[in-house]
């Protein structure tokens, strides 16, 4: 019943640009801290930017200044712009979506896109 699709991944040049978008479906959206996660072969998945239901943003160090995470809550939908992307940028990019419930939270995860960032 809960959904969260990613799409809008692929294959760029570094310092190409890409975005990336991510529908959820079987949730109530508006309520949700909305995040992308990514994982390269070999290592651990990792946070990328997170929203939450007011609109504030965190972001990695790694990605600060060239990506831009943003959310429509009435299209379900959140959204990753990737500019001045870099080789190091390649990953299978995760969508979530995590609901504080004050002891403990509830997270649900989408399939993954795969982004290539090569020459």
């Amino acid at each position: 019943q809960v959904q969260l699709v990613e799409s809008g991944g692929g294959l760029v040049q570094p310092g190409g640009s890409l975005r990336l978008s991510c529908a959820a479906s079987g949730i109530r959206f508006s309520n949700y801290v909305m995040g992308w996660y990514r994982q390269a072969p070999g290592k651990q998945r990792e946070l990328v930017a997170t929203i939450t239901s007011g609109s504030s943003t965190n972001y990695a160090d790694s990605v600060k200044g060239r990506f831009t995470i943003s959310r429509d809550n009435a299209k379900n939908t959140v959204y990753l712009q990737m500019n001045s992307l870099k080789p190091e940028d390649t990953a299978v990019y995760y969508c979530n979506a995590n609901l504080p419930l004050g002891f403990t939270t509830r997270d649900y995860w989408g399939q993954g896109t795969q982004v290539t960032v090569s020459s």
